[in-house]
């Protein structure tokens, strides 16, 4: 993440030092669009992780009509980039994105850029129909801290439909919930002074008349409530006091033992769920949400059960060896082996996929979704 961090921050400093000289569409690209996507880990030189020209046969497409990028996972387009030149202003300049966007129901996410703003779309108002609004926007010469930290959700080993699809709907929300907050703190509006006045236990009728006599009142404490959080904010961290040397507290026995990360099974003691493990069911429930599922540790693998039933197994992990894998009900034939390779994964002729870290599981939505299938058709554990 730190490292992530480091060279955003170097792209940000190289937008400000050469933005200005990019005045054509195509040098934008280069010069600031193409360096940001290689950071996100869609190399611009990988045609199986960026497309540029995208053109395809959609309904409500023109003919002539490109998408300057399609971006790769899985070999599938998860998300169109449209490209203008530095100088130019965003606004109303996304109709082409939004009828590629519409038309390809694989594309969960647009984005339109001058290379300095990137604003990014879905649909959360309207299924595979791009909103009018971004839900999130990120001006590469004003940004902050905690804006760079949100393009970690576009990296392409994070990048994962559902997952993108709740960030925006919970940015969009934050956003939403800012403007309004800011706006009752900044005006006192006749709906906050109310409320005001009710969680101060006034003991007076609340009618208009009431309400507009204290608003200047209200606005007055706003400012000396924000203030005295300021100072108290910026004051708290230099107030020293004397400490005698050496000075030892007995802490409660707990606090001394960090809880452990594993969970060592009662009945036992050599079966051990690791943090690995645990993190994995996590992913798969986030992945397959509606799903019951059920974790099974043995001291061979531990595995993902479908509505917990021993037989009908997503997968199993085995964590026994110098590279932990993991291998699926169903079988890797060529197209699920292709679609693991093109993720980054490494598979073996057995069929068992390495995994070095649990997040991998994001790579492998496809297979996953396909051993689910098999395991709730019962035409594949009736007996023979």
């Amino acid at each position: 993440m730190d490292h992530f961090i480091e060279r955003l921050k170097n792209h940000i400093d190289h937008v400000k030092k050469v933005g200005t000289h990019c005045t054509t569409e195509e040098t934008t690209k280069q010069a600031l669009i193409l360096p940001l996507l290689d950071i996100l880990g869609f190399s611009p030189y990988d045609p199986t992780k960026v497309l540029a020209e995208f053109a395809a046969d959609f309904p409500g497409v023109k003919s002539t009509e490109r998408v300057d990028y399609a971006l790769y996972c899985n070999g599938q387009p998860v998300m169109f980039i449209e490209a203008k030149p530095y100088v130019s202003d965003l606004t109303n300049h996304a109709p082409q994105l939004s009828r590629y966007f519409n038309s390809c129901l694989g594309v969960t996410i647009g984005a339109i850029t001058n290379g300095k703003e990137w604003r990014f779309f879905t649909d959360l108002i309207n299924p595979n129909v791009m909103d009018e609004k971004p839900f999130l926007s990120i001006d590469f010469t004003k940004a902050k801290a905690e804006d760079l930290g949100q393009l970690e959700e576009f990296k392409h080993d994070n990048f994962h439909a559902e997952k993108l699809r709740y960030f925006a709907e919970e940015n969009q929300y934050i956003q939403q919930f800012k403007s309004v907050i800011k706006r009752s703190i900044n005006e006192a509006d006749i709906d906050f002074v109310r409320y005001v006045a009710q969680q101060a236990n006034i003991p007076r009728q609340l009618n208009a008349k009431f309400l507009e006599s204290i608003q200047p009142f209200v606005k007055q404490a706003v400012q000396q409530a924000i203030s005295d959080t300021v100072v108290k904010g910026l004051s708290s961290p230099t107030v020293i006091t004397a400490q005698p040397i050496e000075q030892k507290i007995e802490q409660p026995r707990e606090e001394l033992f960090a809880k452990p990360d594993f969970i060592v099974n009662p009945d036992n003691e050599k079966i051990i769920t690791t943090k690995e493990e645990q993190e994995i069911f996590n992913i798969v429930s986030e992945l397959l949400p509606d799903i019951e599922l059920g974790g099974r540790d043995t001291e061979s693998y531990y595995s993902v059960l479908y509505q917990n039933k021993n037989n009908r197994w997503l997968f199993r992990y085995d964590v026994n060896r110098k590279r932990p894998t993991i291998q699926f009900i169903v079988p890797v034939d060529n197209i699920r082996r292709n679609e693991l390779e093109r993720a980054g994964l490494e598979v073996q002729n057995n069929g068992q996929i390495f995994l070095e870290k649990p997040e991998h599981v994001y790579r492998m939505v496809g297979i996953l979704r396909d051993s689910l299938v098999y395991c709730i058709n019962d035409e594949n554990f009736k007996r023979s």
